[in-house]
């Protein structure tokens, strides 16, 4: 089988109709009827019957469909890259970057960007640290921004900001202007707590640890988005990223740094031995200088 054979038969599996698979592969009708002629010919057996005006999928057709369908799948990104090739001088950026800059930091880049670089598509995605460094290593991504290092032999990993782990509260916890909060003052207070590894926890946990009373903790939730969630929910305090805790402000939580500060870095993560494009070096320098902003430095 050849891949038109495939786009034709993926086609008619979606529409069940001539005309409209025709439309939608942007080809003359006849193109795609003889194209499926050729497909029954050369495999020995009817892909498709016509049943009250329509075309049904054969029991063959339907041994094939999942497999038909994987195969297609893998033409996507392929027509994507090369209309991108078609239609743009820069390749495309592909991002990819924890949850929280992608809440808060780095679509104001992108945006930032894309007025220096127009005709620069750019893809982002949102994974764990572990996921990114696994994107990068499969170079099915450009730039990864992380607040954790992975210390991964194959990754470049450069620091371009710093901030503090912030304190979250309900609107009215803090007192007016309060500047910061002591690590004491969290003593016998109800905190959400992170489920699974967090590269940000050892920080602070062992800090916690040593309060008397100590912090009680009843929910545990996967993310600093859903911790801040269950802060608007009521449900207690939590020590997020200064990225999360931004936004949380902007939405009327209370937050403030803990004393004394526990910094964390805002990293660029790139495969080693990348030379890194101009649009990857202006968005490092958007990047940092928004980060550094937000951050308050």
């Amino acid at each position: 089988m050849r891949l038109r054979h495939i786009e034709v038969i993926q086609a008619l599996l979606q529409t069940s109709h001539l005309g409209t698979a025709a439309e939608w592969l942007q080809l003359p009708v006849a193109e795609v009827e003889a194209t499926l002629r050729d497909a029954e010919a050369q495999l020995g057996f009817m892909l498709f019957a016509s049943v009250r005006g329509r075309l049904q999928a054969t029991r063959e057709t339907l041994e094939l469909r999942d497999a038909i369908t994987r195969v297609y799948d893998t033409l996507e990104p392929v027509q994507r890259l090369a209309s991108s090739l078609k239609h743009y001088q820069a390749p495309p950026l592909r991002i990819i970057c924890t949850p929280p800059l992608a809440q808060q930091l780095v679509p104001q880049g992108i945006a930032a960007l894309r007025r220096r670089f127009p005709d620069t598509p750019c893809t982002l995605l949102s994974q764990p640290t572990r996921a990114i460094v696994q994107s990068l290593l499969l170079r099915e991504s450009d730039l990864g921004l992380s607040l954790h290092n992975p210390q991964h032999p194959d990754i470049h990993c450069q620091a371009i900001a710093q901030g503090k782990l912030q304190l979250l509260a309900p609107h009215g916890w803090l007192q007016p202007r309060q500047k910061y909060i002591s690590v004491q003052d969290l003593a016998g207070q109800s905190l959400v707590g992170l489920e699974g590894h967090d590269p940000l926890s050892p920080a602070f946990e062992h800090k916690l640890g040593a309060l008397r009373p100590a912090p009680v903790v009843q929910i545990r939730v996967q993310t600093h988005q859903m911790m801040r969630a269950m802060v608007e929910a009521g449900e207690g305090l939590a020590i997020v990223d200064p990225f999360t805790a931004s936004g949380a402000k902007g939405a009327g939580l209370d937050t403030c740094p803990l004393s004394p500060a526990i910094m964390i870095d805002l990293y660029a993560l790139r495969l080693n031995g990348s030379e890194p494009s101009p649009a990857i070096q202006s968005l490092l320098e958007l990047v940092t200088e928004q980060a550094e902003a937000l951050l308050g430095h």
